[in-house]
């Protein structure tokens, strides 16, 4: 199979899809990886990384989709990319189709076979997403202590305090992958830590493993209670393949002291927010009833070097059986790829994406 790995044209997104390891093991199977020029370099990987692993670097952009059956990415593909793909090519990458009426649309009619990372579920648990909102769940305490700074037009609160001063308090919506890295983070800084979830067992599990942050039950109500005295919230739901629920109202965010931060972690699929909006790591924030709101959609790409390896340490070995088997096979073979599968024949093909926009739903074919 030809495997193509473009550069990402996402804004300040330097993620790369594929190490020139993996282009190393693919090569050794019979299989030709055509790489785009660059496409490594926001990661640290060269060039000449990739042609050592027996890649073939392709000039431009376009030549990458032209060739290649299948297209390795790590974000959604942007308008100027739609019309590269066509029918019989399979891509794999971030989707995120709950949040893009457009996007879903255009991948319809490009007639592509389209798999999302983030609906691959094992056991309940999304394999290829969790290394992801690992990173982001850490990143959201790093950015929204540094814009409580009061030179940003934060609060000046230190979230860890000092001696003699009461650390700032963290509230964090959902007790997930990113919500409880979120808790980790602003625990291991000393700041005083709050986790609202509905599933009980979770909290049971959060309470055990996080030894000095309180769990309390996610209603709104509660959230009520916390808002006024919250000096971080971090919004880190999670339905999977889903848009993210509306927790926080505009007029909730009246009751949150001015200067304080919200972080969005669910941003790439709608927000949980109705004020959040998506930013970039060039201008990632801006001021909504005196709350400073950080919504940037592709976080783990400010640790670009990072999050590629985490990503491809779990993406790896799908992309592999996809490669050696072809799409029908590779499903027979590793099952969990079909709920992966979220638009195929120019029809949806994930349940929660024909939710999110009124669309009709058809069966993978072969599922």
């Amino acid at each position: 199979m030809i495997i193509g790995v473009p550069k990402e044209i996402k804004q300040q997104e330097y993620r790369v899809a594929l190490l020139p390891g993996g282009a190393y093991q693919l090569t050794k199977r019979g299989h030709q990886v055509l790489v785009e020029r660059g496409a490594g370099v926001g990661a640290g990987y060269a060039d000449a990384d990739y042609e050592r692993a027996g890649a073939r670097l392709v000039d431009s952009h376009a030549g990458v989709f032209a060739e290649a059956d299948l297209i390795i990415k790590v974000k959604e593909p942007l308008p100027s990319e739609y019309p590269l793909l066509r029918p019989g090519q399979i891509l794999f990458t971030y989707l995120h189709l709950a949040a893009s009426k457009p996007l879903t649309e255009a991948l319809m009619k490009s007639g592509a076979t389209c798999i999302a990372y983030e609906t691959i579920e094992v056991n309940r648990r999304l394999p290829l997403l969790e290394p992801m909102s690992e990173i982001a769940g850490r990143m959201s305490v790093l950015v929204g202590g540094y814009f409580l700074a009061k030179h940003f037009g934060g609060s000046g609160v230190l979230l860890g305090g000092v001696p003699g001063v009461l650390p700032g308090k963290v509230v964090v919506l959902g007790g997930g992958s990113s919500g409880i890295n979120a808790a980790r983070m602003a625990q291991g800084l000393g700041a005083d830590v709050t986790i609202l979830e509905v599933d009980l067992e979770r909290m049971r599990f959060l309470d055990i493993t996080l030894h000095t942050a309180h769990t309390l039950y996610s209603s709104e109500s509660h959230l009520m209670e916390l808002l006024p005295e919250v000096d971080l919230l971090i919004g880190a739901v999670l339905v999977p393949g889903a848009k993210a629920p509306k927790l926080i109202s505009r007029e909730m965010l009246r009751h949150m002291r001015p200067g304080s931060v919200l972080v969005d972690i669910a941003i790439d699929q709608g927000g949980c927010a109705e004020t959040s909006h998506p930013t970039t790591h060039h201008d990632p924030v801006y001021v909504e009833e005196g709350v400073t709101h950080y919504c940037v959609a592709n976080m783990p790409g400010a640790y670009a070097r990072t999050a590629t390896q985490a990503l491809t340490n779990v993406t790896y070995r799908y992309l592999e059986t996809l490669a050696d088997l072809g799409l029908a096979e590779a499903c027979q073979r590793q099952p969990t790829l079909i709920g992966g599968i979220n638009v195929m024949a120019g029809q949806v093909t994930h349940k929660a994406v024909a939710e999110a926009h009124g669309l009709p739903l058809i069966k993978p074919l072969g599922a």
